[in-house]
């Protein structure tokens, strides 16, 4: 633990700390540190994501409960100087033909991830997050609503028929709220939805988006006809409903739309 030669007394305490090891050394947490999974439950894929956040870094690592190391980020030259503060990733979300979602949550089990760190001025960080495989289940009902008539959602953007809706009206957005966890996918247990999330994209021809976090209790959003108008009749749409749980773990839904 000591970094110069010493003699006397400051060699007896240097060796001390040594052999008490890390938990001697202070440690304060980090000031967001979370690990969790997102499955997207229309394409049939799924990845693990992780954010960490706090005061400047100049090492980071991510150890799963059985101590295997998931992530190792040290930066290098004026970088390490400066120190980083916010770290976001996602895993390759391969579809379920290529990775299903046994072997997945075998891959990175449940329990607790330390995520530790050392600042730049060298004050150890560590935080421990529980890492769960109970995911929110899908919504359901998902409805859209414009001018005075009601639709079925598409069950996604590839459906033969696409709903259709007035370019020159606001449209609504509604779903069942979500309450139990996904019954195919992962393990079953109580869940505790913090948010939705709804996002309007147009691709052609330029990527536009709209998005919304909702509380728990709403389950409607409107679209402005404001934003439709950006496109042209006939364009197509896509939106998503992301529900995400106290855990951090989220399931996502996709479907389109076309303007007239």
């Amino acid at each position: 633990m000591a970094r110069h030669s010493r003699t006397g007394p400051g060699l007896a305490v240097a060796t001390a700390i040594a052999m008490l090891g890390p938990a001697a050394l202070a440690q304060s947490p980090f000031d967001e540190a979370e690990v969790f999974v997102e499955l997207n439950d229309t394409d049939g894929d799924v990845g693990i994501h992780a954010f960490v956040d706090g005061d400047g870094w100049e090492m980071l690592e991510i150890v799963d409960p059985n101590g295997r190391r998931l992530l190792f980020v040290r930066p290098r030259g004026q970088l390490a100087r400066q120190g980083l503060t916010e770290l976001f990733f996602e895993s390759e979300e391969p579809n379920f033909d290529e990775l299903p979602p046994e072997e997945f949550f075998d891959r990175f089990p449940e329990g607790e991830y330390q995520i530790t760190g050392r600042t730049i001025d060298d004050e150890e960080l560590q935080s421990t997050t529980e890492f769960t495989h109970v995911l929110p289940a899908p919504p359901g009902d998902i409805r859209l609503r414009s001018a005075g008539e009601t639709q079925p959602a598409a069950e996604n953007c590839d459906a033969a028929d696409l709903p259709e809706v007035p370019i020159d009206r606001n449209l609504k957005i509604r779903w069942d709220a979500v309450t139990d966890s996904h019954p195919d996918i992962g393990e079953e247990g109580d869940i505790e939805v913090v948010r939705y999330q709804v996002v309007v994209e147009l691709e052609e021809p330029e990527l536009l988006i709209y998005a919304v976090d909702l509380p728990p209790d709403v389950t409607a959003m409107k679209v402005p006809k404001e934003f439709l108008a950006f496109g042209q009749p006939g364009d197509e749409f896509k939106f998503e409903i992301l529900i995400r749980e106290a855990s951090g773990n989220q399931t996502a839904v996709e479907s389109c739309f076309i303007v007239t």
